[in-house]
């Protein structure tokens, strides 16, 4: 009797070979392996994972599209490609949301709202491409010096598991607006929108080999990627540990690095704030992208004389969040994204509680009905906490908000700042002097003001501190992908022998 596939068992999905050169492949020392539906437990998905000889592979290949039709490509021509590849993907939205939704935890209505621009993103670098400007360099009549720009070569990216496609396109498309190629070494957590985007990249027409796409193991597949002399540039967006463990693995070639790491980001509402908007967007920062986020406002600042008011809204709005299936349209808020990171949360709960925070809300999985086989935890609040404890320092990356009260603006900006982190903060006031001076005081790569979580393809994101190296996104994204070459020309061609006399 024949033995029936995975798919064929199960009726889903199957993406048994990577994508590499421009072909379909099969892993030469990688494996099948199979991505969890973390709303319960089991196997959703049977996906390729790539082993050190096919990053091998990869990496040739990218290499190849570099010094052959990319980077001499005609920049205007490499942005129509980025156009049609957002053309394309615009299309495809629905259909690439309900696969993250499902291989995320996500829920389906955030996920949606999401892919309804990530288009936005590959049209702005496209509208780069040609822009790529060097300068004049005035020094004296004799000599004409000038700048130019010119792309890094192949790029590692590296991706997470919590937001997979657009922390993808915020590396891919930037790289190839530049005229690099990429090598991308997908989170084997949730690697399957990946393909399609390899498909999508195919049908607008990008040359093979420019982008390659090899899920796999950190240990195995990512750390070969950043250690290969082949690789010019890897761009990573994780955690601090292992960017730490990248530029270890990867310093002695010297190649150039950026990163988009972790943070504790804070929230800070002063006492003349509009109450109830400040409230919507500090509850809604908290526990969106299930609370797998690094620019999440999990850190909410509370002016004293509001604090209890405060505190008793995240209650209310805490227990009124849906928690469910992550394909059903009226869930708010869908599982952790995988057993580890559920653990981890849990982890971080029992520590609130050892630590002498106030548990205001949630606190436990859940482990009832349809919800029970998954990686399911309750809206999370914690009040009276201190910048001294566990869930005040360190990143959760899970659905669990750390309300601390504070006196002043000196207060909060010393609370504010006595993080490791410094990606995002926010915070609300009426006064328009006191948005200033706060804001210039925090130490962070954004900073928002009467809004929280406004990221556009046109703003420049990252953060300081641990919470990175460079930026995505805007103009200053090309800069990371992208080597200065400065010309020199005589006027006159003249240079006197310095040993005739």
């Amino acid at each position: 009797m024949a033995t029936q596939s995975f798919a064929q068992r199960t009726g889903r999905l199957q993406e048994p070979k990577l994508w590499i050169g421009g072909e379909w492949v099969d892993p030469v020392d990688g494996e099948i392996g199979r991505s969890i539906d973390p709303s319960n437990g089991q196997p959703w998905a049977e996906v390729a994972f790539a082993g050190p000889q096919d990053i091998d592979r990869a990496v040739a290949a990218a290499r190849e599209a570099f010094e052959g039709p990319w980077r001499h490509m005609p920049p205007v021509e490499r942005a129509a490609i980025l156009r049609r590849m957002a053309d394309i993907y615009q299309a495809r939205a629905p259909e690439l949301a309900e696969l993250e939704a499902r291989d995320t935890g996500r829920a389906i209505r955030e996920v949606r709202g999401e892919f309804a621009n990530h288009h936005h993103f590959l049209h702005w670098f496209a509208s780069l491409a040609d822009k790529l400007d060097g300068r004049a360099i005035a020094i004296d009549p004799s000599v004409h010096a000038f700048t130019t720009r010119m792309p890094i070569g192949v790029v590692g990216a590296i991706t997470p598991w919590n937001a997979p496609m657009l922390t993808s396109i915020w590396k891919i498309a930037p790289a190839l607006a530049a005229g690099c190629t990429v090598v991308h070494k997908v989170a084997e957590m949730t690697p399957v929108t990946a393909f399609q985007f390899a498909r999508i990249a195919e049908e607008a027409g990008l040359p093979r080999g420019c982008y390659n796409v090899v899920p796999g193991h950190g240990d195995t597949a990512g750390a070969h990627l950043v250690a290969h002399s082949g690789v010019d540039k890897i761009s990573f967006t994780g955690e601090g540990a292992t960017a730490q463990e990248i530029l270890r693995t990867g310093a002695h070639t010297l190649k150039r690095f950026s990163f988009e790491l972790g943070g504790k980001s804070a929230h800070i509402l002063f006492d003349d704030a509009d109450l109830e908007q400040a409230i919507n967007a500090a509850v809604g920062s908290a526990f969106a992208v299930c609370g797998q986020s690094c620019a999440l406002g999990s850190r909410v600042l509370v002016q004293r004389s509001i604090y209890a008011q405060v505190v008793a809204a995240f209650e209310q709005r805490a227990a009124r969040i849906r928690v469910g299936m992550p394909l059903d349209a009226s869930t708010h808020m869908g599982p952790q994204a995988h057993s580890a990171q559920l653990a981890k949360t849990l982890s971080y709960i029992d520590a609130g509680q050892e630590g002498g925070a106030r548990l205001v809300a949630g606190g436990a999985r859940i482990t009832e009905g349809a919800m029970a086989d998954g990686y399911f935890v309750q809206p999370t609040v914690f009040a009276d906490v201190s910048s001294d404890m566990k869930i005040a320092r360190e990143e959760i990356f899970g659905p669990v908000v750390a309300l601390i009260p504070f006196d002043d603006e000196d207060d909060a900006v010393r609370i504010t700042n006595s993080t490791r982190y410094g990606l995002c903060a926010g915070l609300w006031t009426r006064d328009l002097g006191r948005a200033h001076r706060v804001a210039a005081r925090i130490e962070a790569g954004t900073v928002w003001v009467n809004t929280y979580r406004y990221v556009r393809w046109s703003l420049p994101y990252g953060g300081v501190k641990m919470s990175g190296w460079g930026r995505e996104n805007g103009v200053e994204a090309m800069d990371a992908y992208l080597e200065t070459r400065t010309t020199v020309i005589s006027m006159h061609g003249q240079f006197p022998d310095p040993y005739a006399s």
